[in-house]
């Protein structure tokens, strides 16, 4: 999609956050089109620059398509500065513990009193109430919230295998911005919209929630669910592979039994509904493992393509580098990681009139906007360089350190 076409061209987004559920706000405004800015602490910049293991991902996937002003907001000269830019703001997104921008002079209330279009986002561990003003991580309210204890097995908690929580309260966050962003346009004013990550993972859980009210019984861990499906699991092939098939409606049954020659099986009357293939699981499955035991997963593969039925293999994330489907559909895009190294990421999953969004920038080096955003605001070079020095802020002057 070309530049002037993105649907948030012209909003300005400055983003005080850290780690990934505020950066996934920010990046979705940002694919959209916004010029999102993230305030970087100086000297050091964003702790995720510098994340090992898991972590080491984060940066380059959640910060493209921003600029990088790095400045030390608890200096007086560096607020000033961010006080300067957010007269010109449009949207705030912060994720910061309870408490942390209203101590630096940040908060809703101070800001939208100088700029009252201001919509400001605040993405926190929780919501109002009795945990407002904990801590909370990815991780925690997994737990607290009854996801970790359905992915795993009964007595085995487990976490999600990737910051599901994190990344749908930045979603969300994002989706709030749009709508005040909207309300706007009607009222002339900025408001202060909230999203909690322990919220998000409570309305992830709603399915679950609702199971357990009308059943008025303990909710079993997805691993020993009974599943709502006949066929509805993995199986072994023959070549040592796993293949999930899901079988869930009376005429998939139909056209898996035609395809996979199973005359004999559609015959049998008490297998003819959903129900009553649930009631003979315990004899049917271990016909079917047999049976897909004897072909080799292309084999399946191909008849499953043959009677649409829903079903996979189990990939790895480093599978999806290659993955057709993703690559021929054009739903990556060549970003530059921290290393040095190329590698296609995941775009935005959405299209506008057929149209996907692109990289329009790297991930910004730390401050790598600095001196056009304070030049912008009137500071001089050698004032900006003297800002640098001191550690106010960092700079980087035509590639000089």
């Amino acid at each position: 999609m070309s530049h002037r076409d993105l649907p948030l061209e012209g909003l300005r987004v400055l983003e005080f956050t850290h780690a990934v559920m505020g950066p996934a706000a920010g990046l979705i405004l940002a694919d959209l089109g916004a010029e999102v800015i993230r305030i970087e602490p100086a000297p050091q910049g964003d702790h995720t620059r510098r994340l090992k293991g898991f972590g080491q991902g984060f940066y380059t996937f959640f910060n493209r398509n921003k600029k990088s002003l790095a400045a030390d907001i608890k200096s007086e000269e560096g607020r000033q500065i961010v006080k300067k830019l957010l007269t010109s703001a449009d949207v705030l997104i912060e994720n910061f513990g309870p408490g942390t921008m209203e101590r630096l002079g940040f908060g809703y209330e101070t800001l939208s009193e100088a700029n009252p279009r201001l919509i400001y986002c605040s993405l926190k561990g929780f919501m109002q109430g009795p945990y407002e003003h904990r801590v909370a991580l990815d991780e925690v309210v997994q737990m607290m919230s009854g996801l970790a204890y359905m992915t795993g097995p009964p007595g085995q908690p487990l976490r999600a295998g990737t910051s599901i929580v994190d990344i749908m309260g930045g979603t969300f966050g994002a989706l709030a911005v749009l709508v005040a962003l909207k309300q706007r346009e009607e009222t002339g004013r900025g408001s202060h919209v909230l999203n909690g990550l322990f919220e998000t993972a409570a309305f992830v859980m709603g399915q679950h929630m609702s199971y357990a009210a009308m059943t008025q019984a303990p909710v079993p861990p997805m691993p020993a669910r009974v599943s709502a499906w006949s066929i509805y699991q993995l199986f072994r092939t023959k070549d040592d592979q796993q293949v999930f098939i899901g079988v869930t409606s009376d005429r998939h049954w139909e056209r898996f039994c035609a395809i996979f020659d199973r005359a004999d099986l559609f015959a049998d009357e008490s297998l003819a509904t959903n129900n009553g293939r649930i009631a003979a699981r315990e004899r049917l499955l271990p016909d079917l493992e047999a049976m897909f035991a004897r072909m080799t997963f292309d084999e399946i593969a191909r008849r499953c393509e043959q009677a649409e039925l829903p079903f996979s293999h189990v990939a790895r994330p480093e599978d999806l580098f290659s993955d057709p489907q993703l690559v021929e559909g054009d739903s990556l895009v060549a970003a530059r990681l921290a290393n040095g190294r190329t590698a296609m990421l995941p775009r935005v999953p959405l299209s506008l009139d057929g149209e996907r969004f692109d990289l329009r920038s790297e991930a910004p080096g730390l401050g790598e906007h600095t001196l056009p955003l304070l030049s912008d605001l009137g500071y001089s070079r050698e004032r900006i360089r003297s800002l640098h020095d001191a550690e106010v802020v960092v700079a980087v002057f035509d590639g000089e350190d």
